[in-house]
């Protein structure tokens, strides 16, 4: 029986990535100043820069921030300006001040599901914007435990299921990223419920899931949450 119910936060609780495409729109707007945007040469040195940083920066605004100020050193060829670097650095602080807005119906859903399981938060990035808005979203206190994260990985999913002292086949993870939030719990045995979100970063797309894999719904619209997780109660059983 399922008995573990985990929610991710960002862009399934509460919206987050908008403000990261607007914060990449200006970036580009400021790049542009020195170099043609039409060579996708610069947008894929924006990604690669971010996923190389990774491991450096973690996953974030801050670390955004600092990958914008290496790449447009870097494509400008060092020409950019010490004001344009700084308004660059005043965007990642623009995503850190950002108001924290819960996906309509998403509390009612949370509340559904808990009910009839435990649930628990499981959100990854930067520890105090991660604290910030778990605090701003008013959603704390239906949550039995909140992990904030450097990264989704099987490692991780095992910790949380071995604190519970349950098996994968007792759990399900509720995420937009199918790469973070449902891919890694799947290949433990657990199950997952994907709810996609209408813009995702482009390293959240990469996973290895098979379309049809029973251990895995999908809804598009957080009322659906609960009679996914009732589907998936019913085949774990």
């Amino acid at each position: 029986m399922l008995q573990l119910i985990g929610f991710d936060g960002d862009d399934t609780l509460w919206h987050s990535e908008g403000y990261y495409r607007q914060a990449n729109e200006e970036f580009a707007a400021i790049v542009g100043r020195y170099v043609d945007l039409g060579d996708r040469h610069v947008h894929d040195s924006m990604l690669a820069t971010e996923q190389r940083n990774l491991k450096l920066f973690g996953y974030g605004a801050k670390g955004m921030a600092l990958s914008m100020v290496e790449t447009a050193i870097a494509v400008s060829a060092g020409r950019i300006t010490a004001a344009d670097i700084h308004r660059l650095i005043e965007l990642g602080k623009d995503v850190l001040q950002h108001p924290v807005e819960l996906l309509p119906g998403i509390r009612e859903a949370v509340e559904a599901v808990a009910q009839h399981h435990a649930v628990v938060l499981i959100t990854k990035g930067d520890l105090f914007h991660q604290e910030k808005k778990v605090a701003q979203s008013g959603l704390a206190e239906l949550f039995r435990r909140i992990e904030i994260v450097s990264e989704k990985n099987a490692d991780t999913y095992r910790r949380v299921l071995a604190e519970f002292k349950l098996q994968p086949a007792q759990f399900a993870m509720v995420g937009n990223s199918l790469r973070s939030d449902v891919e890694p719990v799947v290949r433990l045995g657990g199950w997952g419920i994907h709810i996609p979100y209408h813009v995702t970063w482009a390293h959240e797309l990469e996973n290895g899931l098979d379309d049809n894999d029973p251990h895995v719904l999908t809804v598009q619209t957080p009322s659906a949450i609960p009679a996914a997780v009732a589907q998936l109660r019913e085949r774990a059983a």
